[in-house]
């Protein structure tokens, strides 16, 4: 069954359980300063899990787009991608455990096909420090899930990864771990959870490749969690239960279910090839590379793998608006994009193959997410730009290896042409040699040092945006919130009507805001901007909300909504409208939060005020604004 119709058969699977299916959320988050990227499926739910009411229901599903750029040194291997899809299925205070397992292992076992005998599943064991209870519940449910297929599970108590290596499987089917493996939230273990986040208990899937030997570089015995790549899982059941407070925790309004599965990983169980390249979604791209290299895959694994990779990633980047360069989500863009090139030369391929292979992923994947046929031209152009910019940027490379003169090249030289120009390595080397010059013999053990410190500073970044908790959620990011709308709002009154939101983001500080405009705002107008603005808030303008269908909404209604946004079918809207007018000032899609009413804005005395406004990219324009 390819990946394309796992997909499929998973949305309609869950579609006749009544549940509602939604579209995927962009890559970038909206309104959410704690992360880079949309990295899970639950991430754009979180508002509803902690209590809001969604409206399409109570139950939802969907096959959502994530990228982790902290697996950037991990990919080249045969499972890791920072580019991936993750089938999802919530309740929001609906069904619970019995039903949530029951019909994952029904649409493994029955609906794809997989061999029951080669699912092992895991189970949280519990944490004494903060009176949490082993799953023996969700144990016991498994038990009677294999039993109907004549397996008897066995429980094993395991612990952390590190002790399954020692203990080993023990003929065990169903295995206890701690909070390192089945405790799921944003930020990691329980330890790691901020004051805010929610989390819970959870029950991962795995699938056994029985070709594959034990590697004992990963501990002296297999288990589920072992690196070894025998084990890989396929799907994580989080009952998410539980809020974070200051020291310990309290249960969420509701009990809800957080499923995530990686469709590339469900792909090659149901292939039974422990290469997720080998899958569908991505074995065409590496046949392109393949056809363009004259080389073959199963000599050049790494390169083309990285390759396959990083540019299914930037095409979706593309595709949700996101520019390369040297700042958040541009440099990580670019970063990718540089890294595809880096390995292709690796493989031979020169500058110009970008227009070749970026047409082949867009096929893969424009019959379901239609967003990359209507932007096809524009995906090819920004990445083939780019490539083309690293052109010069190899020859920047060139010109400061040049600067070195012949003094003795070390680690830290090669590191800084890689790190900071993006000079590939392997041709820093070559061109070392070819300039007569002195390697230092240590140069790889320097270079590896530099890059393993580069690597933990990224998966610190990556783990730390959280620290903060969930970010858009308190009272003064309600506020900006309210201020994003009536300035959106304004800046159509002053600008014109060809003012469309491109994105924005909100701190405790600031908010900042991207918009449609060809040139750069004059002092007048922004003053103009500033001056209704406050003029709304002192009218103290009602803030509520009703919930429509998508077409009426906009079609009908005119509410206005951000560029490149996709919606289901009921939408929220939020209106802001004096208590004598006739409309209201501001009608706009969103999920929320906001203030009741906006006369709460200028609480202490402070006013709305614009303190930059400069370009983003072609034809965007960006402002931040602060409440001072």
């Amino acid at each position: 069954m390819t990946a394309q119709e796992i997909r499929k058969l998973y949305l309609d699977y869950f579609k006749t359980k009544k549940h509602a299916i939604i579209p995927r959320a962009l890559l970038v988050p909206q309104n959410d300063s704690s992360t880079l990227f949309t990295s899970s499926g639950m991430q754009p739910l979180v508002p509803y899990l902690l209590g809001e009411t969604h409206p399409l229901g109570n139950r939802l599903v969907d096959s959502q787009t994530c990228l982790r750029a902290q697996d950037i040194p991990d990919v080249g291997d045969n499972r890791h991608t920072t580019f991936f899809e993750m089938l999802g299925n919530w309740s929001l205070g609906d069904y619970f455990k019995k039903e949530q397992l029951g019909w994952f292992f029904e649409f493994l076992v029955d609906k794809i096909g997989l061999d029951p005998n080669k699912l092992y599943v895991t189970c949280f064991i519990g944490s004494e420090k903060y009176n949490i209870v082993k799953d023996t519940e969700s144990a016991k449910i498994w038990q009677e899930l294999f039993k109907t297929k004549n397996i008897v599970a066995k429980t094993v108590d395991i612990g952390s990864e590190e002790d399954g290596g020692y203990k080993g499987m023990q003929d065990g089917r169903i295995f206890y771990y701690d909070d390192s493996k089945n405790w799921w939230c944003r930020a990691g273990g329980i330890d790691a959870m901020p004051s805010g986040e929610p989390g819970g208990p959870d029950s991962e899937v795995f699938y056994e490749f029985e070709f594959i030997q034990h590697d004992s570089r990963f501990g002296k015995f297999c288990h589920p969690n072992c690196d070894c790549g025998r084990f890989m899982e396929i799907g994580n059941s989080v009952f998410m239960e539980y809020l974070k407070t200051k020291d310990n925790f309290v249960k969420l309004p509701n009990k809800n279910v957080d499923f995530g599965g990686g469709l590339e990983r469900i792909a090659a169980a149901s292939e039974n090839v422990s290469d997720v390249f080998e899958i569908s979604l991505l074995r065409p791209i590496i046949d392109k590379l393949e056809i363009l290299s004259e080389k073959k895959y199963q000599s050049h694994q790494e390169s083309m793998r990285v390759i396959a990779d990083h540019l299914r990633a930037a095409v979706f980047l593309a595709a949700d608006t996101v520019i390369p360069s040297n700042k958040t989500q541009g440099y990580v863009m670019r970063r990718l994009i540089r890294r595809a090139i880096r390995y292709a030369f690796d493989l031979g391929i020169e500058f110009g193959f970008f227009e070749n292979v970026v047409p082949v992923i867009i096929s893969l994947y424009i019959n379901d997410f239609p967003e990359l046929k209507l932007q096809d031209k524009l995906i090819v152009e920004v990445l083939t730009r780019e490539e083309r910019i690293f052109a010069q940027t190899l020859k920047k490379g060139l010109n400061e290896l040049n600067k070195l003169g012949d003094k003795l090249i070390t680690g830290q030289d090669i590191f800084k042409l890689y790190d900071t120009y993006g000079f590939p390595v392997e041709l820093s080397v070559e061109e070392v040699f070819r300039l007569g010059y002195k390697l230092e013999q240590t140069w790889q053990t320097d270079f590896d040092k530099a890059m393993k410190l580069q690597r933990d500073r990224s998966r610190t970044a990556g783990k730390g945006v959280f620290k903060g908790g969930l970010g858009g959620n308190s009272e003064i990011h309600k506020k900006y919130h309210t201020a994003t709308h009536l300035m959106y709002r304004a800046l159509k009154d002053v600008l014109g009507e060809h003012v469309t939101q491109h994105g924005s983001n909100i701190t405790e500080d600031r908010l900042r805001f991207d918009f449609s405009h060809p040139q750069k705002m004059t002092g007048e107008e922004i003053k103009k901007v500033e001056d209704i603005v406050n003029q709304q808030i002192n009218n103290d303008l009602q803030v509520s909300f009703h919930e429509y269908s998508t077409k009426k909404a906009i079609n009908e209604l005119g509410a206005v909504g951000a560029f490149g946004d996709r919606y289901g079918e009921v939408v929220k809207v939020y209106s802001m409208q004096g208590k004598t007018a006739t409309k209201p000032f501001s009608f706009e899609i969103c999920g929320g939060p906001h203030v009741e009413h906006t006369a709460v804005l200028k609480e202490g005395n402070k006013k709305f005020k614009i303190i930059k406004e400069e370009s983003s990219s072609a034809g965007i324009r960006r402002i931040k604004a602060v409440l001072i």
